[in-house]
């Protein structure tokens, strides 16, 4: 169900291969670089995954995606549409097409699992209480939750309320799923319950997937395509297999979770020797 204006539709020149396109993006904070030059193609009906050392602007990459900020230089353009050109209310009608789900579930801790899930619907959708309630208990279904549907979210476990995180996102029938490390904090069994879901949700509802994570082993087995970031740019791209046949140290300390190699473990400081005498000389 797309509540979007026609103003959200595809635009004029809209990338068949690609649902997003970051081309030369470039942005900084406080002067600190976050990306310099970024390339990035995120193609339709694929998992593509986004990983990188901790810092390399990854959930900054998807605050570009959704318009919540504006890169310096260079194009951001979702299906046809450049983000930073798009009035305020062509930008939300774009938004309401993107699912989103956080990295803690953020569910609404005083109403239940139904009303959760209900949220988006009654929020941006005027439909009456019969539909809500089919749309709901036919998501809820998807994730295997149709039973939960009176818990509040305290009485979840952790893997449940990324489930029902993930029903609420797709309520709306996104075209873009975002997922801002969908694995964290879950115990093996949740995390393989999310990782399917992931996978089976974007082919069965024809949907584009971006997933934020650091767990290589896990996106491996569900990604099409991952991208990994350092330095402002990509650093790799490709399947996992070419990832990890990748010549660069950085890619290989990366994916095998190496604790010496091209990111350095020590936070760059003076010579340790000379600061520990300048404090001793100054005591």
């Amino acid at each position: 169900m797309n509540q979007a204006s026609p103003a959200a539709g595809p635009g004029s020149g809209a990338d068949t291969r690609n649902i997003a396109a970051l081309h030369g993006v470039h942005y900084a904070v406080d002067d600190k670089v976050v990306f310099d030059g970024l390339d990035i193609e995120i193609r339709r009906g694929e998992v593509t995954a986004i990983m990188g050392p901790s810092g390399t602007g990854k959930t900054t990459l998807l605050r570009l995606i959704t318009g919540q900020i504006r890169a310096d230089a260079g194009s951001v353009i979702v299906d046809g549409l450049d983000v930073a050109k798009l009035p305020m209310r062509d930008l939300y009608a774009l938004r309401r097409r993107m699912g989103m789900l956080f990295q803690n579930g953020a569910l609404f801790t005083d109403i239940d699992v139904f009303e959760n899930v209900a949220f988006p619907l009654r929020e941006h959708a005027r439909l009456p209480e019969r539909l809500v309630r089919t749309l709901v208990l036919t998501k809820l279904h998807a994730v295997g939750l149709r039973g939960a549907a009176h818990l509040l979210p305290q009485q979840l476990s952790g893997g449940m309320a990324r489930r029902v995180a993930l029903a609420r996102s797709i309520v709306m029938d996104p075209d873009i799923l975002i997922y801002d490390e969908p694995f964290a904090g879950l115990d093996p069994i949740s995390m393989g319950v999310v990782m399917r879901l992931i996978r089976s949700l974007n082919d069965a509802l024809g949907i584009s997937s971006i997933v934020v994570t650091h767990d290589v082993q896990e996106i491996s087995h569900i990604a099409d395509v991952s991208y990994i970031l350092s330095e402002g740019r990509v650093m790799a791209s490709g399947s996992p297999t070419e990832l990890r046949d990748h010549p660069s140290p950085l890619v290989h300390q990366f994916i095998e979770g190496l604790a010496d190699g091209p990111v350095p473990f020590h936070y760059p400081a003076p010579d340790y020797r000379e600061q520990l005498l300048a404090q001793h000389e100054g005591a």
